[in-house]
């Protein structure tokens, strides 16, 4: 018998949401119009953190723990890069236009 390797048990991710899994962001990239809220979810087993790359961006989460969330509503268009402030390897993006 061999164990199955179909089975993944992640949830699955849908529209507005970013994973964060295997420690990074998926999708790396998220393409969403002005005025969209976007969940992020960790389904590590370690803490990460959703934070703005450089200062002044609006992203600031806390540590979020396993299955924890975090939202943030884009207001305004524009290229948002973001990072784990715990794992600063892990970078991705949202680009939010009109």
């Amino acid at each position: 018998m061999s164990p199955s390797s179909t089975g993944a048990s992640a949830a699955p991710v849908t529209g507005d949401a970013v994973a964060i899994k295997n420690f990074a962001f998926s999708p790396a990239t998220l393409k969403v119009t002005m005025g969209t809220t976007v969940t992020w979810i960790n389904q590590d087993t370690d803490a990460h953190t959703v934070t703005s790359a450089g200062s002044g961006g609006p992203l600031h989460s806390a540590a979020l723990n396993t299955h924890a969330t975090y939202s943030y509503t884009f207001t305004k268009p524009g290229t948002y890069s973001y990072l784990c402030t715990i794992h600063p390897f892990m970078t991705a993006t949202v680009e939010v236009t009109r």
